[in-house]
């Protein structure tokens, strides 16, 4: 169900995504600006930008392939990314990448290009999410420049968080790799 209009109740939310860190806070003339607090701008609503939608535990907020050009925030409940990986021949498992909560926002890579989602995210308890267009949104950031730097000052400290965090998991797994077919040794 998505609920817009002014009723809606924009909470302002603190960001601990995927790897349990907050989000940097940006102080620029004595108030306190994330990227969260743009996309909690009652405004955006009001403006036919974003809408709150409501997903139950199971149901996919994001479906992988999926072309559409939408940005989420999480405002509560718990989400999980997940890829569906093939291992040998027929076989696939999916497993969770990370877990995002209260505050992470997801699909922002649409705000740049259009294309397939890369990954699944699934609502793993209830979820109120606001779902953002895209395009709608990029035009905006772009009308308010000040607010669109703090918002992308904001996201490329979490898509930075992100990617340190991948780095990390991917030498973790190369080095479990190598240990496990024994090329350790060899080094």
């Amino acid at each position: 169900m998505l609920v817009t209009g002014t009723s809606t109740v924009m909470a302002r939310v603190w960001c601990d995504h995927a790897i349990g860190q907050k989000r940097a806070v940006h102080q620029r003339g004595g108030t306190m600006s994330t990227a969260n607090d743009i996309l909690t701008n009652p405004e955006l609503v009001e403006l036919g930008i974003a809408a709150q939608r409501h997903y139950e535990a199971g149901e996919p907020i994001i479906v992988k392939g999926a072309d559409d050009r939408h940005v989420y925030l999480i405002l509560s409940g718990l989400a999980r990314v997940s890829e569906r990986i093939k291992i040998d021949g027929a076989k696939h498992i999916q497993p969770g990448i990370c877990d995002l909560g209260e505050g992470a926002i997801v699909g922002e890579l649409s705000l740049y290009e259009a294309g397939p989602r890369s990954a699944s995210v699934i609502a793993i308890e209830p979820c109120d999410v606001l779902v953002f267009d895209a395009v709608l949104l990029s035009e905006y950031l772009d009308n308010h420049p000040e607010q669109g730097y703090l918002f992308l000052k904001g996201l490329f400290a979490v898509l930075n968080a992100r990617l340190r965090h991948a780095d990390r998991r991917f030498g973790s797994l190369l080095a479990w790799g190598l240990k496990a077919h024994g090329l350790d040794q060899h080094l």
